[in-house]
């Protein structure tokens, strides 16, 4: 159950990392000042330094020279070209995206990518780390539980801002919720209503969220539930907490394309 658990709250955690890119970027490009559109470029830059600056030490750190690290090779390759496609495809005149979710998005790849490697085996030949194995299980435990809580901060917050978020396209969009506020009467003119509105909030949603970050806490904690006796003492260790990375990877890069690509598919859907 817990295995199942935590992939729905990874696949949670791509969308309301993509909720939270869209939203930074469309706060500050609304702003439609000089300032903000430096910052946004800014930040964009960072996020691309940062990302190819880990892609390039992940070359050192796991490709071993003389040693047949091809799996290792492939899986940083496919990071770097999912940076590329991601800002390709939002420059592309049709799409009309902006570089600030491409770079988050190609920054958070990289880290998955990180986060999978250092997860391989202490015994692995490929693993340039192995020698400080240890503080690197550490180190990728505090990161997961890290995301996990900010995922969870995130999510009350935009619960409580939007019902919209992960809601089918029939569903009732914020402000049809039960509201926590009593409304004010029709007697009153359109200014007061708008400074009474209530402030909707929809329980159900955190609760699920809370409950499916418990169920990938306890996993990172055992290691997906592969963890072996004579390594009790490394956590997130194994191949299946790689695998599980690297397949969130191409999990977030799809859902990023296809939050680029879908209102041209869907025209007369509201996306963002």
């Amino acid at each position: 159950m817990s295995k199942f658990g935590s992939g729905a709250f990874l696949l949670i955690q791509v969308i309301l990392l993509l909720d939270f890119t869209h939203s930074w970027n469309t706060a500050w490009v609304e702003k439609d000042e000089k300032f903000w559109y430096i910052a946004l470029l800014v930040a964009s830059l960072f996020c691309y330094l940062a990302t190819f600056t880990l892609a390039g030490l992940l070359f050192h750190w796991f490709t071993v020279s003389g040693q047949d690290c091809q799996l290792n090779v492939f899986f940083i390759t496919m990071t770097l070209f999912l940076a590329i496609a991601f800002t390709v495809i939002s420059l592309h005149p049709k799409v009309g995206g902006s570089l600030l979710p491409a770079s988050v998005i190609s920054l958070y790849c990289a880290y998955l990518a990180y986060s999978g490697l250092s997860s391989e085996p202490r015994d692995y030949i490929c693993n340039g780390l192995h020698n400080h194995v240890k503080a690197v299980s550490s180190g990728t435990l505090v990161l997961g539980l890290l995301t996990t809580v900010l995922s969870v901060v995130y999510s009350a917050v935009r619960a409580g801002s939007s019902t919209a978020l992960l809601s089918p396209p029939s569903s009732p969009k914020a402000g049809s919720q039960k509201p926590l506020l009593p409304v004010k009467g029709d007697e009153e003119d359109e200014s007061d209503k708008d400074e009474n509105r209530p402030v909707t909030y929809v329980y159900s949603f955190f609760y699920v969220i809370f409950a499916l970050a418990s169920m990938y806490s306890a996993m990172l904690l055992t290691g997906w539930s592969h963890a072996k006796s004579d390594h009790s003492e490394l956590i997130d260790v194994g191949w299946p907490s790689v695998w599980v990375r690297m397949i969130t990877q191409w999990v977030t890069a799809g859902l990023f394309v296809w939050s680029l690509i879908a209102p041209m598919v869907f025209p007369d859907r509201e996306f963002y």
